[in-house]
């Protein structure tokens, strides 16, 4: 059986110049590396704010609805549940 290194060190060498070479393209073409950018519109800026006005309203029912389940007041109507659970079963 011949004995064979997993990690030549050669491997590393080769990916090491590929990378070296293009940095040299790069800054021979005289441009610098781009960087990601991200630019959100009007709409979508309005969406969000309008989402954090709802949580707000969000986070006071639901933490009435804790407070129901703790004190064991919460009711569930049997009739809404299997409305809304029937489409999932067709």
């Amino acid at each position: 059986m011949k004995n064979v290194k997993i990690n030549e060190t050669q491997r590393i060498g080769a990916i090491n110049s590929y990378q070296a070479k293009s940095e040299q393209r790069t800054e021979a073409n005289g441009r610098k590396r781009q960087s990601d950018q991200v630019h959100i519109s009007a709409e979508a800026l309005e969406m969000l704010s309008h989402n954090r006005a709802d949580q707000a309203e969000r986070a006071k029912k639901i933490d009435g609805l804790k407070q129901q389940v703790a004190t064991g007041s919460y009711f569930v109507d049997n009739g809404k549940l299997a409305e809304k659970l029937l489409p999932f079963f067709k």
